[in-house]
């Protein structure tokens, strides 16, 4: 997408077909506000909120490019921590690629995590992000997180909850797309392949 026209369409697109405003966030790789914005941008007088929109899918489109990511990540996190990496959380729902390739390089386990970001709506507060039943548990495991684009840094924060009152302990997190300047979250280091830098 080469405008934000381009991107208000494919907002609006995405909302025809069924998709909850998180959802469209984590498509379009913004944060929800600005998924919010996209899809009302048709009201007078909605100032767009500060944002860059992130498009990786010359990458993703391509297992062999992805693949040469996801060792490169592998290969980070090697680099940052000291402990053995025993699981790698993939964030849905972009980040599952990436985390697959990452755990495999790594001979670790899969744990995928839905954030509360992808079940929201903006009158729906109450939403919980959760562990999907059908991946590894990350209990007793040195975990590290894995996704395309940390925007505002709200979904690592309770990733790293979540993991912890599941039992685990998150040693370090990895991003292709660090969109704030991000360097670590609740003491947990977070690398990015990219970080963006406003000036």
């Amino acid at each position: 997408m080469s405008s934000v026209d381009d991107l208000i369409k494919k907002a609006i697109e995405l909302k025809k077909k069924g998709l909850r405003t998180g959802e469209i966030a984590d498509e379009l790789n913004v944060s929800r506000e600005t998924a919010l914005w996209l899809i009302s941008k048709s009201e007078e007088g909605v100032s767009s909120p500060p944002d860059i929109h992130v498009s990786w899918n010359i990458i993703a489109s391509s297992s062999y490019r992805t693949d040469l990511i996801s060792k490169m990540m592998a290969d980070i996190m090697l680099e940052t921590v000291k402990e053995e990496i025993d699981c790698v959380v993939g964030v849905a729902v972009s980040g599952i690629p990436l985390a697959t390739m990452v755990a495999g390089e790594l001979n670790a386990d899969l744990a995928i995590f839905s954030p509360r970001k992808v079940k929201w709506e903006p009158d729906q507060e109450t939403v919980k992000g959760s562990f999907s039943e059908n991946f590894a548990r990350v209990k007793g495991k040195n975990c590290i997180i894995v996704d395309d684009v940390i925007s505002t840094g709200t979904t690592f924060k309770e990733i790293i909850r979540s993991i912890s009152s599941s039992g685990g302990r998150c040693i370090a997190g990895c991003v292709l797309v660090d969109k704030k300047g991000i360097d670590s979250i609740e003491g947990v280091p977070i690398k990015s392949l990219l970080k963006i830098i406003r000036l």
